[in-house]
C-alpha cells in the first residue's frame, strides 16, 4: 500500500477535523446494509499481488475451520498489478475505493462489509490471518473492538524495525493510554476486529494511516468495550520496500493524538507557563532577587511576562477548542467545563477583562508620569521597566479574556 498514505491525498485530522462538521462521505462511512453473515475479513489493497492470494486463503481457511459464516473483502485502492483479478480468483469480493489513502480504503471496505463484525489486517502476509479465533471469541463475548497485541503474541526476527519495536510503538501506545485511557498495549497493531455498526457510527474522518489511531481513540471516547488479544507478527512477505514511513507516519499519528486532546496539547503547557511566569513576575515586581551568585532582575522579569502571556493565550485557546470540539461531536461533552462556562458569561468576562485592561493602562500612565518627572530624558531601565512590564501583562491579559469570552459566547449560541 505504498500510496495509501500519500499525504497529498490524505490530510491529517488537525488540518480538517476542527474546521467544520462536514466530512467526505467516502472517509466516514455509515453502515447501510443489514448484516448478511457473521464476519467480514477486510484487507486494504494497493498492488499486493505477491501476497494477496496467501492472505485470502488463510482467512478463508480460518473461517472454515472455525465454522464461521463469513466473507473476505478486498478494498482495492487503484491496483494496477492484477491484484483485483487475483482476489476474485481466490473467491474474495473486491470493492473499488476511489478516494486514496489507507483510511479511505478501510472506510470504503467497512461500508461495503456484509458481516456483523469486521476483522481488518494488512495484505502483506505479516499478520496471523490463520489464527483469528481469539478475535472472534472476544467479539462473541461482547467486545466492541478487539485489538491485537504483537508484543504479547510474539514478533519474529525482521518483522519490525528496532526503532518501531523499542521506541515508536511503545511511546505512541503509552501516550494513547495516558491521553485517552485506552486499555491496550499495542496501540497501532494492524490486525483488529470490531462491531461494524458501532465503529461506523463513530464518524471517523481521517483518510490516511492515522485512521487506525482514530478508531481506537474514538472507540474509547464513545465508551465502547475494548479488549486486547495476543497475536503474532511475521516479516512482510513482499519483495518491495515497506509501506510505512517511520518519521512521517509517526508524526501523523502523534499529531492526531494531540489534536484530540486539548488538555495535553494546550491546557497543561498553559498552566505551567502561567504558573512559573506568574510567580517569577510577582517575585521580581518590587526589585531584583539574588540566589547565591545569580541575580534575577528586569531581564528575567520580561521572560516571566512572556511566559504569562503565552500561558494565557494557550489557556484561552484550550477552552475555546475543547468547547467547540464538543459541540461538533469531535469530543464528548465535559460537564465540568460546561459548568464553568455557564458561570463565565460574556458579561462577566468582559467586566473582568475590562478591569485588567484598565489597570494596565493605569500602569502605563504612572510610568509616563515618572518619565515626565525626569524631564522625559533617559531613564535607567533596571529601575523603571518593571511597571511597564506589569502594564503590558495586564493589558494583554485583559484583551485575551475579553476575546475568549466573546468567542465562547458565539460558539455556544451557534451550538
Amino acid at each position: 500500500m505504498a500510496d495509501l498514505n500519500d499525504p497529498s491525498a490524505a490530510d491529517p485530522l488537525p488540518d480538517r477535523a476542527l474546521a467544520g462538521s462536514r466530512r467526505p462521505p467516502e472517509c466516514a462511512p455509515v453502515a447501510t446494509v443489514a448484516p448478511a453473515c457473521e464476519l467480514t475479513v477486510l484487507l486494504p489493497c494497493l498492488n499486493e499481488s505477491e501476497t494477496l492470494a496467501t492472505c485470502i486463503r488463510k482467512a478463508r481457511d480460518s473461517m472454515e475451520r472455525l465454522g464461521i459464516d463469513g466473507e473476505v473483502v478486498i478494498a482495492d485502492n487503484g491496483s494496477d498489478d492484477g491484484s483485483p483479478q487475483i482476489a476474485e480468483r481466490e473467491g474474495a469480493r473486491v470493492v473499488a475505493v476511489r478516494a486514496r489513502g489507507y483510511g479511505a480504503a478501510l472506510a470504503g471496505g467497512i461500508q461495503a462489509a456484509r458481516g456483523r463484525w469486521v476483522l481488518m489486517a494488512d495484505a502483506d502476509d505479516s499478520y496471523a490471518l490463520d489464527d483469528i479465533e481469539p478475535f472472534v471469541a472476544a467479539l462473541r463475548g461482547g467486545a466492541d473492538l478487539v485489538m491485537g497485541n504483537r508484543f504479547a503474541g510474539g514478533i519474529e526476527r525482521g518483522a519490525m524495525p528496532a526503532l518501531h519495536r523499542y521506541v515508536g510503538n511503545p511511546v505512541l501506545s503509552k501516550l494513547g493510554r495516558l491521553f485517552f485511557g485506552v486499555p491496550v498495549g499495542d496501540f497501532h497493531c494492524g490486525i483488529r476486529a470490531f462491531d461494524r455498526d458501532k465503529v461506523s457510527a463513530l464518524g471517523m474522518r481521517t483518510p490516511g494511516m492515522e485512521f487506525a489511531s482514530e478508531m481506537v481513540v474514538r472507540s474509547s471516547l464513545a465508551g465502547l468495550r475494548i479488549e486486547e488479544v495476543p497475536t503474532t507478527l511475521r516479516p512482510d512477505g513482499r519483495s518491495g520496500s515497506p509501506h510505512l514511513r517511520t518519521w512521517r507516519d509517526g508524526w501523523r499519528h502523534l499529531s492526531f493524538l494531540l489534536a484530540l486532546t486539548p488538555r495535553w496539547l494546550m491546557l497543561y503547557p498553559a498552566l505551567v507557563l502561567f504558573s512559573v511566569g506568574g510567580l517569577g513576575l510577582l517575585a521580581l515586581a518590587l526589585g531584583p532577587k539574588q540566589v547565591g551568585n545569580v541575580v534575577f532582575s528586569v531581564q528575567t522579569m520580561l521572560a516571566c511576562a512572556t511566559g504569562v502571556i503565552a500561558g494565557l493565550q494557550l489557556l484561552g485557546l484550550a477552552v475555546v477548542t475543547r468547547s467547540y470540539a464538543a459541540r461538533l461531536g469531535l469530543l464528548p461533552p465535559n460537564d465540568r467545563l460546561e459548568r464553568m462556562l455557564e458561570r463565565v458569561t460574556l458579561d462577566r468576562g468582559v467586566v473582568v477583562g475590562g478591569v485588567l485592561l484598565t489597570l494596565g493602562v493605569v500602569a502605563f500612565v504612572v510610568a509616563l508620569l515618572v518619565w515626565g518627572s525626569h524631564g522625559f530624558g533617559a531613564l535607567d531601565p533596571m529601575s523603571t521597566m518593571r511597571l511597564p512590564i506589569l502594564g503590558m501583562v495586564l493589558v494583554l491579559g485583559g484583551l485575551e479574556l475579553i476575546m475568549v469570552s466573546f468567542t465562547v459566547s458565539l460558539s455556544r449560541r451557534s451550538g
